[in-house]
């Protein structure tokens, strides 16, 4: 009884995790026969959990939302609070769990039930936040677009670039990265046949649905390093290698990743990769980290830290 409990719970999980399963999936993932897992999938439904089945080749098991809470989680209560947490935390005034919030956020408002759905909306357009820290994202276009990552599901967005160009893009969504003051997908857009990182409050609308596409490796390994680099540095025309004579664990703790992306050289020291639309800007914000530094390219940047060193030097000796 214990080890049928358990993968049920597990088969549970799976399900919540993603919106479509083959039965071969399931079979594989908790290593049993179909035959278990139709058996499982009957007592799910005897609990109250609305399974759908498609028979056929093409066919598989998805969880639906239904009238009412399924037991042996949340009840109502519960639930509200939960989903009203998960949507405040998503908005980023709870430092370092926003993108976990957006993920648990798309599987309970999978199977929400619409009087529920009603009760977080009608507390969700009562309630303001103070927090100001960056341009506010709604929640369900987070939801929307977290569900779209997990499934698989191209997007059609419309979209205003930052020069204020109005475009609309065919996308591949991959994933959802938060700064701690914006947010951002990660896509393969279709039209340009590459790599995109667009920033969500720079999506109008709800974005339209389109065809599931084929798993796609994002462009490295290190996706939130990529990404990082993408809205720090490759947007500007000019860009620089600075080292910095400190750990990157404290180098990392003054750079957020909208302004630089920190590598780790050796216990002593990091390099930092930093973009900007003019040169004059990168020696005063390499300064007010507080750490030893030289520069390692561009040439160009190393003259203009020598006349700003002469400046602050000669307002010194005036001093």
């Amino acid at each position: 009884m214990l080890e049928t409990s358990a993968r049920l719970l597990r088969l549970l999980s799976l399900m919540q995790a993603r919106r479509d399963w083959t039965g071969n999936e399931l079979a594989s993932r908790l290593d049993v026969t179909l035959r278990t897992v139709r058996r499982d999938v009957d007592r799910l439904r005897d609990l109250g959990y609305p399974v759908t089945s498609t028979p056929g080749a093409a066919g598989g098991y998805r969880l639906e939302a239904g009238a009412a809470m399924p037991p042996l989680l949340l009840d109502d209560d519960e639930a509200v609070a939960v989903a009203v947490g998960l949507r405040t935390a998503a908005t980023g005034t709870i430092a370092g769990i926003e993108e976990t919030s957006v993920r648990a956020l798309a599987k309970l408002e999978q199977i929400l039930p619409s009087r529920l759905r009603r009760r977080v909306n009608a507390l969700g357009s009562t309630t303001v936040s103070l927090a100001g820290r960056g341009p506010t994202v709604d929640a369900a276009l987070l939801t929307s677009l977290a569900t779209a990552c997990r499934d698989r599901e191209s997007l059609r967005l419309r979209y205003t670039s930052a020069d204020g160009t109005h475009t609309r893009r065919l996308v591949e969504p991959v994933r959802l990265a938060c700064t701690g003051r914006r947010w951002y997908l990660l896509a393969w857009d279709r039209e340009a046949a590459d790599w995109r990182t667009f920033r969500v409050d720079r999506i109008a609308g709800t974005p339209a649905p389109g065809p599931r596409f084929p798993p796609r490796e994002p462009p490295e390994r290190d996706v939130a390093g990529y990404i990082s680099r993408a809205i720090s540095s490759a947007p500007y025309r000019y860009r620089a290698t600075i080292r910095l004579h400190a750990p990157a664990h404290l180098a990392a703790e003054r750079v957020t990743p909208a302004s630089g992306l920190v590598e780790a050289v050796d216990e002593d020291s990091c390099l930092l990769h930093v973009g900007g639309p003019t040169l004059a800007d990168f020696p005063v914000h390499v300064a007010q980290l507080g750490f030893e530094f030289e520069v390692l390219s561009p040439p160009e940047l190393v003259e203009q830290v020598r006349v700003l060193a002469g400046l602050f030097g000669r307002a010194a000796g005036r001093t």
